[in-house]
């Protein structure tokens, strides 16, 4: 199938699908005479666990370091992300979670100040 198939396909567009291709997370595709991509279902369905992981919190330098890995949560997407407490999948993920929580804890302490300066206001 054609990008913009894919991209609907996938739920996404046919630049995402470029860009993935450019980071290493779709390897390169096949190309028709005329010089478009062609794609196939296997295609689809590891561009819905890119999305998924990216919507999880991950970023494309995160996936980027496991692209090699993607294949086996489009093979079985029971598996976890981390299939061990020291793999590369679980560095990633235990890396993102460290940066989501000082996130979390910089944007407490940010509500909290602003709703003092409310509060001591009124």
């Amino acid at each position: 199938m054609r990008i913009g198939d894919a991209a609907a396909a996938a739920g996404t567009t046919p630049r995402a699908l470029r860009f993935y291709e450019e980071r290493g997370l779709l390897p390169p595709r096949p190309r028709t005479p005329a010089g478009q991509r062609e794609y196939g279902p296997a295609d689809v369905a590891r561009v819905k666990v890119i999305r998924e992981l990216l919507a999880l919190g991950l970023t494309v330098e995160d996936l980027g370091s496991l692209s090699d890995r993607i294949h086996l949560l489009v093979d079985d997407p029971r598996q976890r992300c981390a299939d061990s407490s020291d793999g590369p999948g679980a560095v990633v993920v235990h890396r993102r979670l460290a940066t989501l929580d000082a996130e979390i804890d910089r944007l407490t302490r940010l509500r909290t100040r602003l709703a003092g300066r409310t509060t001591a206001t009124e």
